[in-house]
């Protein structure tokens, strides 16, 4: 019985201990290394619209003790809980910014450029994050992360800060740190003395690193130009093509407030207005592209109304941490080539950019020496005019000769008018107007060689003139302290207006309609509306370009008169007779 009882013992025994090692290894697992994201597995850090600005103002509310794992008889903390007790800010100063950074979410509050300055009287240095819509819509550096709750909570979560005080002096960095033990977030903005800084940003969850994106929310730039919003774009750049998107082009096709997602890589991406942008290039990581559009609304003149917000954001697919440099300021043109990689094709200058580029350099150079736009403008206008004056006279000469015989060719004309288009004595009419052209030396085309050399010169000035950041706030004389913005008392569209309706009415007319020869020169003043929205640079030059063409015009008339008309008829007449 004893022997019995042993035995049982030991089957019991072998039983129990089978039973611990199948329960210990069916429940405890050996840790393991975090798989990395291959490119079917990487997933967006976006998939719906942000909720950054439905959670702004409101607080976080990590837990006080670190999320634990239930484990058999132990607990293991993921990581220790890292949080600040008040909202702080941290001013970083530099020659050319003044920067405003906050530990609610780690994000900037306010971007001040010191060599620009807003519309306000007296000026103040001009701030390219708008307060207004940024406290509804979020504010720039906000995170993307996946989990819409996750994104909430590290947005609105007070981080603790590292830096050398409440003022940094550039070069300096300011860090940001926030866990609540579960998921644990770190900002790291290393500022130069330039417009460009470096930014850093992790993620984590339970100690495994997650996607992450960072934002740039609330619009950008100056809102104190007209229809500032419809001039903001994102854009980015890939395969060596710049691709700029307005904010009707953002957001998911039908629905502009879902994100987007531009699939990386990117050489750069970024937001920009007129004059200004801000720029993301990837440090290391490969960057994607997120954009859409937001609503801000607002109280005007007691009515309730809303504008759009182009919204956009820079991330890593996969799991891992973001690296980027960031360039936020002017698109002066000299900087933007100066980066790497250069960045110059944001001062957009179109399709002339072949023609536009030597302007802009040559406006410049004409600016070194007489430190005024406006005469800059004028003496370049008077530089493009005089080489052009010997086809613009060709041209004259030729309407000239085919307004003398314009009565003649009238005269054939009313002889066919009779006969439809398709009559085949139409063309004995076409045979007789080419004999008068050959005998007097007219070439039809020629009139037209000045208005297709100069259309390709317009366009191009126009894209400098409203593109050049060096004619923002640029003042000229008395009235006119921006060429950039429209003349505030349209005074310049209206002398502009006046001397090309002279120009017109001076240069001989070779139709032979009078209908159609009043249209032309009724022409100019159709044009008075569109001509009122333009910069005063651009107003400037047309302007001076046409007091130009009215006294070579002028000219021409004094040395080649037309016949008088009592001349023509008895030349007629004679021939008539004779006939």
């Amino acid at each position: 019985m004893d022997e019995m009882n042993d035995q049982l013992r030991a089957i019991l025994f072998v039983i129990l201990a089978l039973g611990v090692l199948f329960v210990w290894s069916h429940f405890y697992k050996f840790p393991q290394q975090p798989k990395t994201g291959t490119a079917q597995e990487k997933s967006s850090p976006a998939t719906s619209g942000s909720t950054a600005a439905t959670a702004a103002g409101a607080e976080a509310a990590p837990s006080e003790k670190p999320r634990e794992k239930s484990g058999k008889g132990e607990q293991v903390v993921a990581a220790p809980v890292v949080k600040a007790s008040q909202e702080k800010f941290v001013t970083v100063e530099g020659t050319l910014f003044r920067v405003e950074l906050s530990n609610r979410g780690g994000v900037a509050r306010s971007w001040k450029l010191n060599k620009y300055f807003d519309d306000e009287k007296p000026p103040k240095p001009l701030d390219l994050i708008n307060t207004a819509s940024s406290q509804e819509l979020g504010w720039p550096f906000s995170l993307l992360l996946a989990d819409k709750n996750l994104e909430a909570e590290a947005n609105n979560a007070l981080y603790e800060v590292t830096a050398s005080g409440d003022t940094v002096h550039a070069p300096g960095e300011v860090d940001f740190h926030w866990s609540d033990g579960h998921l644990d977030i770190t900002k790291k903005i290393s500022f130069t003395q330039s417009y460009e800084l470096s930014l850093e940003v992790t993620a984590t969850l339970d100690g495994k690193p997650l996607p992450v994106g960072v934002e740039w929310l609330g619009g950008f730039g100056d809102k104190e130009v007209y229809q500032a919003s419809s001039l903001v774009n994102v854009f980015y750049r890939q395969g060596g093509k710049l691709k700029l998107l307005a904010y009707k082009k953002l957001g998911v096709p039908g629905n502009q407030t879902e994100p987007f997602l531009q699939a990386g890589p990117m050489e750069y991406a970024g937001i920009e207005d007129s004059f200004f942008t801000a720029a993301f290039v990837p440090d290391g990581t490969e960057i994607s592209l997120w954009h859409w559009t937001q609503w801000h609304h607002y109280q005007e003149d007691g009515k309730a109304t809303a504008e759009p917000e182009a919204e956009l954001a820079v991330g890593t697919e996969g799991e891992r941490g973001l690296r980027v440099r960031v360039y936020v300021g002017p698109k002066d043109y000299t900087i933007l080539s100066a980066l790497d990689p250069p960045m110059e094709d944001l001062v957009n200058f179109g399709w002339t950019g072949v023609i536009a580029k030597p302007l802009f350099y040559a406006l410049k150079w004409v600016h070194k020496y007489v430190p005024n736009y406006g005469w800059a403008i004028i003496l370049l206008t008077l530089a493009i005019n005089l080489p052009l004056f010997p086809l613009k006279m060709m041209s004259w000469r030729s309407m000239q000769r085919m307004q003398r015989v314009a009565p003649e060719i009238r005269s054939i004309q009313d002889r066919y008018k009779k006969y439809a288009m398709n009559d085949p004595r139409k063309r004995k009419m076409n045979e007789e107007v080419m004999a008068i052209y050959q005998r007097e030396g007219i070439n039809p085309m020629t009139s037209c060689l000045p208005m297709l050399a100069q259309a390709p010169i317009w366009w191009a000035l126009w894209r400098v003139l409203t593109g050049a950041i060096e004619l923002r706030h640029a003042p000229w004389i008395f009235w006119i302290h921006d060429l950039s913005a429209k003349d505030p008392y349209y005074i310049l569209p209206a002398a502009m207006a006046i001397t090309m309706y002279l120009m017109t009415k001076m240069t001989p007319t070779p139709t032979t309609d009078p209908a159609q020869a009043r249209m032309q020169k009724l022409m100019p003043l159709m044009f008075v509306a569109f001509f009122f929205r333009l910069s005063s640079g651009l107003n400037l030059y047309m302007f001076t370009s046409n007091l130009v063409g009215v006294a070579q015009q002028m000219y021409l008339n004094k040395t080649d008169p037309l016949p008088s008309r009592s001349k023509f008829k008895s030349k007629n007449k004679g021939k008539d007779d004779g006939a």
